[in-house]
């Protein structure tokens, strides 16, 4: 039981039952987009530890041609299991390689759709501080009547970084764009010494999407997802992918 003092003198007692009513009115409703890196991560254990947000779904989007989450190249497979771990559904949304924006938006939308009849109130990001992307995505979630949360907006990315490390969140770098990083980076632990030896104009989140990472444990996991790293490719002779392989353990 719970008891609340109303006015000098007072007091109610609220039933279990009727706290776990009152608390999931004060907590909306939301899908998680999910990339499968470090940003989704950091922004996933802010919802855990301030308990603001309902995650109904992890929202990812996959390039059906590829059978892989889209820019990070990660195998569906290794999302799944992700998903598995952290104890959420997924919702995934499927485009083709060379999809367009409008596309993309069509397809988007009536997933979006289904789900505000759910009752669900927006979506949450992980994205720090690139305002032409914010706006975007706001933009797009109000035709639906959605908002969009940001949970690490603003915050100082080279914090996050160390943040990340240090509630012990282990990733591999997935992806990096070689305009920007070299090659020799993808395939290595997202870890201190990856971030001593990652160029000082490089941003140590990746946030101007110089690299991307994927996720196999940390607090939010309730378990390590166990991969192993394959191939390393060169994809439109810029972009260089490392792919992960998942290990099944008995």
């Amino acid at each position: 039981m719970l008891r609340f003092v109303l006015t000098p003198g007072q007091s109610a007692v609220i039933a279990p039952s009727q706290l776990e009513l009152i608390q999931s009115k004060m907590t909306e409703r939301v899908l998680f987009a999910w990339s499968g890196g470090k940003d989704s991560s950091l922004a996933l254990h802010e919802i855990h530890r301030t308990g603001t947000y309902k995650v109904i779904a992890l929202l990812t989007t996959v390039t059906e041609d590829y059978d892989r989450i889209s820019m990070h190249g990660v195998r569906r497979q290794l999302l799944e299991k992700q998903a598995r771990s952290l104890g959420y559904p997924l919702e995934i949304v499927l485009i083709p390689k060379s999809c367009t924006n409008e596309a993309y938006g069509a397809k988007m939308r009536r997933v979006l759709e289904r789900y505000l009849g759910q009752g669900v109130t927006g979506v949450v990001f992980g994205d720090v501080f690139l305002e032409d992307v914010r706006t975007y995505r706001e933009r797009n979630l109000k035709r639906v009547g959605m908002k969009g949360f940001f949970p690490l907006w603003k915050c100082d990315t080279g914090e996050l970084a160390r943040r990340f490390l240090n509630l012990g969140f282990k990733a591999i770098v997935t992806c990096v764009d070689s305009k920007a990083v070299s090659g020799e980076f993808v395939g290595r632990d997202y870890d201190k010494q990856f971030l001593r030896e990652l160029p000082k104009a490089i941003d140590p989140c990746g946030e101007n999407g110089e690299f991307h990472t994927f996720v196999y444990d940390g607090p939010i996991f309730r378990e390590t997802v166990n991969v192993t790293r394959g191939e390393i490719v060169l994809r439109e002779n810029r972009f260089y992918y490392c792919d992960l392989i998942a290990v099944e353990t008995v």
